[in-house]
């Protein structure tokens, strides 16, 4: 059995009523004929929208045939032994060009329970965002579900919903419950547990090509939504060159931030997960055996490193580099 090595697919593109042309135009993403592209799934074991890998000898196998076949070596053993062959994170890059509908999303309990699915808590890392730019996250009043109902129904919820503006380099966590948007004009990195579940409460009165509006999803929502408001909105993190700053860690992800203006050896032995690489700006090589090739990493770019891999060097191509780090927390 050949060696395993770090991972490159292709993204799947997913149209959206909201979406623009930034993974085209700003990272340069080969989405064809495609018109409004809202999000390029870079890494996917999701039903229907699964990865396939686009370098190496294993170019053409998909993921879950990686994890059934390599189990432990490609996504370590503990991850194995807890998911599976459900690899446990959807990674994308998101082009927002108008408002998302306004949403909400199960979390792990709710989610087993009315669709055997993993809930769905996420991060966004602002990659790019226009002068205004801003986002919906949960409420600027305290509510309860009467409250909210009452607004809802009388057509009023934009105005009790809390604005967020938004610059390049902000990071936002979302966990499962928390009510949110995404406004126009802003590209971001999105983490996130292997899940498609959105309860959608408003779509802003949109209609599609045949004038149909999207399903809302208020009863489902109602009891996903936490009326607690956050005491903290935006995620503060360090900016130290050439090491890693946390930027977001919870029981389903932890994503770190590497800012880089040298080379860099990064040691994995203390890790029993995979790593992903999302190249935010600038290119490098990913070096990880002595004879063998590196695998590049450019801006819009995704890596999955296998968990068998104990070792890498990243070296840079451009001046500077800015990359985000993504494994399974060691609990």
């Amino acid at each position: 059995m050949n060696e395993l090595y770090p991972l490159k697919f292709e993204p799947v593109f997913k149209e959206k009523i909201w979406g623009g042309r930034r993974l085209k135009d700003v990272l340069g993403k080969n989405v064809g004929t495609l018109d409004k592209v809202g999000e390029s799934w870079e890494l996917s074991a999701f039903d229907g929208s699964v990865s396939v890998v686009s370098n190496g000898f294993l170019a053409g196998n998909d993921l879950l045939e990686l994890v059934e076949i390599y189990m432990g070596d490609l996504i370590g053993d503990k991850v194995y032994a807890q998911f599976g062959i459900h690899f446990p994170l959807l990674i994308k890059f998101i082009d927002a060009n108008d408002y998302l509908s306004i949403q909400v999303h199960p979390d792990d309990e709710m989610a087993i329970e009315r669709h055997n699915s993993f809930g769905k808590t996420e991060m966004w890392y602002i990659m790019d965002a226009e002068d205004d730019a801003e986002l919906i996250v949960g409420f600027n009043q305290k509510l309860d579900k009467q409250k909210y109902l009452q607004v809802l129904n009388s057509g009023k919820i934009g105005e009790v919903l809390h604005r967020e503006k938004v610059r390049k380099g902000d990071v936002f966590f979302m966990p499962a419950g928390r009510v949110h948007a995404t406004g126009p004009g802003i590209l971001f990195a999105e983490i996130q547990q292997t899940s498609d579940l959105t309860y959608r409460i408003y779509d802003w009165d949109r209609v599609d090509a045949d004038g149909n509006q999207r399903e809302l999803h208020t009863e489902l929502a109602l009891d996903a939504i936490d009326f607690e408001q956050p005491k903290q909105l935006k995620t503060p993190y360090r900016q130290e060159i050439n090491q890693r700053n946390e930027v977001q860690s919870c029981k389903y992800f932890t994503t770190n931030l590497l800012k880089l203006n040298q080379k860099i050896v990064l040691n994995y032995t203390w890790l029993d997960s995979f790593v992903v690489f999302m190249g935010i700006e600038g290119d490098l090589d990913i070096h990880f055996s002595p004879g063998e090739a590196p695998v590049r990493l450019s801006k819009g770019e995704t890596v999955l490193v296998p968990a068998l891999i104990d070792e890498i060097t990243l070296q840079l191509l451009t001046h500077e580099a800015k990359v985000l780090e993504v494994y399974l927390p060691m609990e």
